[in-house]
């Protein structure tokens, strides 16, 4: 029987995740992004060790690590052939340009890649949603709602990232077709995040989805500007698990 406190908890942490993206990232200055979001992790993490989730239900068992790098690292492959196999069919190439990405100068987009989506997305996201928020939910949801309300609430962690995109790439002017491809991106993620919640689960380790989200990222990011700075011009589409966590300006 779920007590008060854990009543309080699950509530208070959908109320923060569930703003976080939407109302207090796109606040914040650039170069705050990835501090914040490192400072937002380390405070979650010893808040729920503080009230008294194990590592293990974590997902930051050392033990499960291995298992957690085959899981990932074979995920990411697969990732990696994806995009490769993007960049070399000409047609493909506009599906992957990105304006927010075609502007960053090489330091930094080596910014971006190194520091910004590993620590202030990758880092953030995983140890927020696949790390403390499942046995928070859990306490007071039976396993297959608390997946639910998950995976929802990490679709909303992406409106305004996707709200931001299509302006700055021009796209889904009209108010209904901003609205459907919202509506579609949202749901994408949400469908992302029961994949990682999936290798999380099997894998026994945080890592696993953490390193097939960096790798959809960070490969998103170098495949965005091989293909804009190629002159593939403007993306068709920003509905993909790559999309940058925050608002990218």
């Amino acid at each position: 029987m779920p007590t008060r406190a854990d009543v309080r908890r699950a509530t208070g942490l959908v109320v923060l995740l569930g703003a976080w993206n939407d109302l207090v990232v796109p606040r914040l200055p650039e170069r705050a992004y990835a501090p914040v979001n490192a400072a937002a992790t380390a405070a979650l993490l010893t808040a729920a060790r503080t009230s008294g989730i194990p590592w293990d239900e974590l997902g930051l068992r050392p033990g499960r690590l291995p298992a957690g790098a085959r899981w990932g690292g074979a995920c990411a492959a697969l990732v990696a052939a994806g995009y490769a196999a993007g960049l070399a069919v000409p047609a493909c190439r506009p599906l992957l340009a990105d304006a927010r990405v075609a502007g960053l100068s090489g330091r930094e987009l080596v910014a971006r890649v190194l520091v910004r989506i590993p620590v202030g997305t990758v880092l953030w996201e995983e140890v927020a949603f696949r790390g403390v928020l499942p046995p928070v939910l859990r306490r007071v949801l039976p396993r297959r709602e608390a997946a639910a309300v998950a995976s929802a609430l990490f679709g909303v962690w992406h409106v305004a990232p996707t709200l931001q995109g299509l302006a700055v790439n021009g796209l889904a002017v009209d108010p209904v077709r901003r609205a459907a491809a919202v509506t579609t991106a949202c749901l994408g993620t949400a469908g992302a995040a029961l994949l990682f919640a999936s290798l999380r689960q099997r894998s026994g380790s945080l890592l696993a989805p953490a390193l097939l989200h960096l790798a959809a990222n960070d490969l998103g990011v170098l495949a965005a500007a091989v293909a804009s700075r190629g002159g593939a011009g403007r993306v068709a589409c920003t509905v993909s698990v790559r999309a940058d966590g925050g608002s990218r300006r």
